[in-house]
Formats: C-alpha cells, sequence, structure tokens
C-alpha cells in the first residue's frame, strides 16, 4: 500500500471530523476546511490507488 494511499485516508478523515464540528458549531469556515481536507484525501487516494496498480503491473 502506498503513502499516499495512508495519507489520504488520514484526511479524509481530518475532514470529517472538521466538517462536522463546523456543523455543530455554525462555524462554516471550519466545515469549508473539511471538505477541502476531504478532497485532498479523495485525491490522495486515488494517487496512491494509481502507483501501487503500476507498481503491480511492473
Amino acid at each position: 500500500m502506498d503513502k499516499d494511499r495512508i495519507n489520504g485516508a488520514a484526511d479524509q478523515a481530518k475532514g470529517s471530523i472538521k466538517e462536522e464540528a463546523g456543523k455543530i458549531t455554525g462555524d462554516s469556515k471550519l466545515q469549508a476546511e473539511g471538505t477541502l481536507d476531504k478532497a485532498k484525501g479523495q485525491v490522495e487516494s486515488a494517487v496512491g490507488g494509481a502507483k501501487d496498480a503500476v507498481r503491480n503491473a511492473l
């Protein structure tokens, strides 16, 4: 498993927490940060998956 996939999963989890905390507290900035962190994590996971696929193909 590529480290990008691990980092991506961590960013997604962090983003979910921030997003929910923002919803609960009414802090739209925190909620937006959470959404961005989740998106960043999804991209990192996709990059890591692509790297794993290339590595496995070789």
